[in-house]
């Protein structure tokens, strides 16, 4: 598959501080890629280097294609109405506001008001729908669900998902592990300033050898087992509280999460 984005030996150093060191990846045209890491991994400077924000010490960024980016928090004056940011966002992109999109993001509603006076839900919807403007082939989403209530969170993925669905590859970078978990095809963990680990969630927990966490809800008490094999934790434990005389009321059976997942390779690699 081809690369919309392509990193090759990415550098990036603030005075004797070594930030990047040497990043290489893909982002393959059409699917959805996460950038994740603790605070200070280098997630944010990466990302900004691809958008092109901030300048690079060593390596190249290739870009295939136009970019749109959703910036976390942007620097609207808060008089400003949103009719006028789209109108302002339009003329510096030479672009005419797509109406289709717009009413899909609920923008025309919003025209008349102020920015300081929406909600973070109604700011992330309009933030999406500057970076949509010119209908780019790449999206650059930062954070995109911060702050946003579980109705905010759920539109805003459906959105994202239809975006993908037509064509274009998003890159995005998140603390919510289940929204990265739902929504990316792949991921990169970066550790450190260098890629830890790079590939799908479940070569992640492949890799890390646990997969499964089965609850046993007992007439003597709760009793818990993680296994990669779901049958061998559950199989086992059935004919031990069989040979027991112990009776079992309730089985839970959860997949580990990316969240945990995360923690545990973070917390395995960190030196």
């Amino acid at each position: 598959m081809k690369a919309a984005i392509e990193v090759q030996h990415l550098q990036k150093s603030y005075g004797e501080h070594t930030v990047l060191h040497g990043l290489t990846f893909q982002v393959r045209q059409g699917e959805i890629f996460a950038l994740l890491g603790i605070n200070g991994a280098g997630k944010t400077t990466a990302l900004e280097c691809m958008e092109g924000l901030r300048q690079w010490d060593g390596g190249s960024i290739a870009i295939a294609g136009t970019t749109g980016i959703q910036l976390q928090s942007a620097s609207l004056p808060g008089h400003i109405k949103v009719q006028e940011a789209v109108k302002l966002f339009s003329l510096w992109k030479g672009a005419k506001p797509d109406a289709a999109t717009l009413e899909s993001l609920g923008i025309p509603s919003l025209f008349k008001k102020q920015y300081q006076t929406l909600s973070t839900g109604q700011k992330r919807r309009l933030h999406l729908a500057l970076a949509l403007l010119g209908d780019p082939d790449i999206l650059f989403l930062d954070e995109p669900s911060a702050g946003l209530d579980v109705e905010g969170r759920h539109s805003l993925h459906q959105q994202i998902r239809k975006l993908n669905q037509q064509g274009k590859t998003i890159l995005l970078a998140s603390h919510d592990m289940a929204e990265v978990e739902s929504l990316c095809h792949r991921i990169a963990i970066l550790q450190q300033g260098r890629i830890a680990f790079l590939g799908t969630v479940q070569e992640l927990t492949q890799r890390l050898g646990k997969r499964y966490t089965v609850t046993f809800q007992t007439s003597q008490g709760q009793v818990e087992c993680s296994a990669l094999s779901l049958g061998d934790c559950l199989l086992e434990k059935l004919e031990q509280f069989r040979q027991q005389g112990i009776s079992v009321e309730d089985i839970q059976i959860r997949r580990g999460s990316l969240e945990e997942h995360f923690l545990q390779f973070t917390q395995e690699e960190t030196p």
